[in-house]
């Protein structure tokens, strides 16, 4: 009795062996040997199947062999609660899946134990092929969500659009297109706000989706409002311009979910006079230059480290390869140029430098200005020094003005130099209008940073006024409430 059982237990797992290396000729033989083989399997430790083990690793003909043998394998579960099912449909075996679903298709309904069903694994992983089989076999799997997401957001989070494409082909149910997740955010809210550009033009490009571009979040925000409460980045610019071309607005009244506005008791409406004069024109003035918006920090530090890579980039180039190139080859005695007549140009030097050497001096110092300039903007924002500060942001605008009109500069000179005096003689006006023009934008620009400045120093101290007259004596509080009565 002990040698069956021996003899038993080898047979086993001869099964196993025969699953990982998918051989079917071996599992003949041992159901020749023992043709009950495959359900005394249950008796055993063993949580995984020769099944799970066969789809998991995409061996076909032992797939449909055991079924064949042994149909009632493709509702076994694993410790977590997997079936065959589960691990081919997660791996993308595209033909096993179907093998499974021809056997029983309830499968497609059952969670593991992190409560995924098989359509779930799929789209994670953005199985095509294998998406099409299970709906094609049990659609109403698409309605199943998995922690409040639809299959549709997983796609989205996941970032797989092929997959997602084919499930808004396949789901007739606009409801359930356009269903959010536990936080009220749609396909489109979840898109918006990882930044998929692709994604959000394809979903636009559906009639059923873009009809409902304003969908409104439990916080209250449309697309629009969460691309506007990301980090600002390359790709915001392109999909605001996108979102609102489709229609896409902020909304009017944002309201958390646990939050109602409250409608008030009575309504009175007074009549003011508009204020005019002086005074009311300067209080317009200062409203309008004044920042508007919470996070205008942010988006300025988006754009003021766009700008100084670009510029950065541009002036470095320039000493790479400053107009007029560079010598190819040494040059003494007035051979490669008359400027070569009293010295020695080496080759890899720039050749202006000897032929024009004020103008390349000029070009170099303000070349070097903005490249340092920039490079300085670049490391205050990647360093991670608190940069969540009015007056250094504006510190940086005013650095970064000020590289922009240095490399205007370097231009102009670098223009100076490449052209030739017959041309330069018939655009005179030229130079002093781009200097001056570039000169009054500068001072525009820091005119406008001063006031700025000014009007945030006068709030400041105004508010400190204000805290240190909150406490009045006793007596005025006394009088005031005698009064009052």
């Amino acid at each position: 009795m002990e040698n069956t059982r021996l003899d038993e237990d080898d047979i086993i797992r001869r099964v196993y062996e025969a699953a990982t290396t998918g051989c079917v000729a071996s599992l003949n033989r041992l159901l020749q040997t023992d043709q009950f083989i495959l359900n005394k399997i249950s008796l055993t430790p063993f949580t995984e199947t020769p099944l799970h083990i066969s789809s998991l690793l995409g061996h076909l003909d032992f797939t449909r062999a055991i079924l064949e043998k042994c149909p009632k394998m493709a509702f076994e579960f694993d410790s977590l609660k997997r079936s065959p099912l589960h691990l081919a449909s997660a791996e993308g075996h595209a033909e096993i899946v179907k093998a499974l679903l021809r056997v029983k298709n309830d499968v497609c309904l059952v969670r593991d134990k992190d409560g995924r069903i098989p359509l779930h694994l799929a789209a994670i992983r953005g199985r095509v092929e294998v998406i099409q089989e299970l709906i094609n076999a049990c659609s109403e799997t698409t309605w199943e969500l998995l922690d409040g997401e639809t299959v549709l957001h997983l796609c989205v989070k996941y970032n797989h659009l092929e997959a997602l494409t084919l499930l808004v082909e396949n789901i007739e149910d606009d409801e359930l297109v356009n269903k959010g997740n536990r936080d009220g955010n749609t396909i489109l809210h979840i898109a918006t706000m990882l930044k998929q550009l692709e994604t959000i033009r394809y979903l636009l490009s559906v009639p059923i989706i873009k009809a409902k571009v304003n969908a409104i979040n439990r916080m209250g925000f449309t697309a629009l409002d969460v691309l506007d409460h990301s980090p600002t980045d390359f790709k915001s610019s392109e999909i605001r311009a996108i979102l609102i071309e489709s229609g896409a607005k902020k909304a009017t009244t944002p309201y958390p979910s646990n939050l109602m506005p409250v409608k008030p008791a009575a309504t009175f409406t007074v009549s003011i006079k508009s204020p005019s004069g002086p005074k009311a024109w300067f209080r317009k003035f200062t409203k309008y230059i004044e920042h508007q918006g919470k996070n205008w920090i942010e988006e300025a530090q988006g754009t003021l480290m766009a700008v100084a890579t670009l510029i950065a980039a541009m002036t470095f180039q320039a000493v790479i390869s400053p107009p007029g190139g560079l010598w190819q080859q040494d040059y003494t005695n007035g051979d490669g140029s008359s400027s070569c007549i009293n010295k020695t140009c080496l080759a890899g030097t720039a050749i202006f430098g000897y032929m024009y050497e004020s103008e390349y001096k000029d070009f170099l110092i303000f070349n070097s200005v903005a490249f340092a300039g920039s490079l300085v903007v670049v490391f205050l924002i990647i360093s991670g020094f608190s940069l969540q500060n009015k007056f250094l942001t504006w510190v940086m605008t005013a650095l970064m003005c000020t590289t922009v009109y240095f490399a205007a500069y370097a231009y102009v000179t670098s223009l100076d130099m490449t052209t030739p005096d017959e041309i330069l003689s018939k655009i005179k006006w030229v130079h002093p209008t781009w200097i001056s023009g570039w000169f009054g934008l500068l001072v525009l620009a820091s005119l406008s940073h001063i006031i700025r400045f000014l009007i945030w120093i006068t709030k400041k101290l105004s508010t400190r006024r204000h805290r240190k007259k909150q406490f009045r004596p006793q007596q005025l509080t006394n009088l005031d409430e005698h009064i009052n009565v």
